[in-house]
């Protein structure tokens, strides 16, 4: 890991050192090596920023890309959504929250979701590599999970049909969502993971994750391209939702 840390005119020295204190924290964990960067002082920032690049190897035949979906595959998904972006809601407009009904215990709840179950696939990409044949990975952020299903859609040169009531929307996220007039499948979903298998490999991907203390839903199917990108829903199939921007940015911005 390469690291570029930014900071606020006025930071003091042990400011600097406890933030890489943490980023070492972090990287100890996850048997990273720091090794190198830049650190500096920058004018008109309001709070710390840090920016990284991380470099690793892999044997080639192990490599789990996006584009490696296939029609056919199941649609596997880990913990559920929207966790980063319930917790940063929660964070950033509780005030709104409580103002539109909202509970202060939802809330709190929401805000610790980015400590637990936190925003890192790191484990669930591992438990699932161990167990099956995995196709392809990808980690749904900015746009939330419809995006990252365009996304993989796009780099597999395939088509998604995806199950609305199999899709596991945090409580948290639900209750916020709805009070703030958002969509979950549009919001910045990190800490989820979404895996595609062969349909008789996912039962066995399912039950390793939860045996690992990770829930995991099946949510749907890779298709052919021509099929498109659909979301079937109590009411019927129609296409999957589009976001020109995360709902979170939305909200922000309005």
């Amino acid at each position: 890991l390469m690291a570029t840390l930014l900071l606020p005119e006025g930071t003091e020295p042990h400011a600097a050192r406890t933030i890489f204190d943490q980023l070492l924290d972090a990287c100890d964990a996850l048997d990273i090596s720091l090794v190198g960067g830049h650190t500096e002082i920058t004018y008109d920032l309001t709070r710390p920023i840090a920016v990284g690049a991380m470099l690793g190897e892999v044997a080639k035949e192990d490599v789990v890309l996006t584009s490696g979906a296939r029609p056919g595959d199941a649609i596997v998904l880990t913990k559920g959504v929207a966790i980063e972006g319930t917790a940063i809601l929660a964070r950033e407009a509780s005030e709104k929250l409580e103002q539109s009904g909202v509970a202060t215990d939802i809330i709190d709840s929401a805000k610790g979701l980015l400590l637990e179950p936190g925003i890192s696939v790191v484990r669930d990409a591992a438990v699932a590599r161990d167990a099956v044949k995995v196709h392809s990975m990808h980690d749904p952020t900015e746009g939330g999970l419809a995006t990252a299903l365009r996304e993989v859609a796009e780099a597999a040169g395939v088509g998604v049909i995806v199950e609305d009531g199999q899709v596991p929307i945090v409580p948290e996220c639900q209750v916020i969502c709805r009070a703030l007039g958002l969509d979950p499948l549009g919001l910045i979903a990190s800490g989820a993971l979404l895996a595609t298998v062969s349909p008789e490999d996912a039962p066995q991907l399912v039950n390793a994750l939860q045996r690992e203390g990770i829930s995991a839903n099946e949510i749907g199917s890779i298709t052919e391209r021509e099929d498109g990108l659909k979301l079937r829903t109590r009411d019927g199939v129609r296409d999957l939702p589009s976001f020109d921007r995360d709902e979170l940015a939305r909200f922000l911005a309005d």
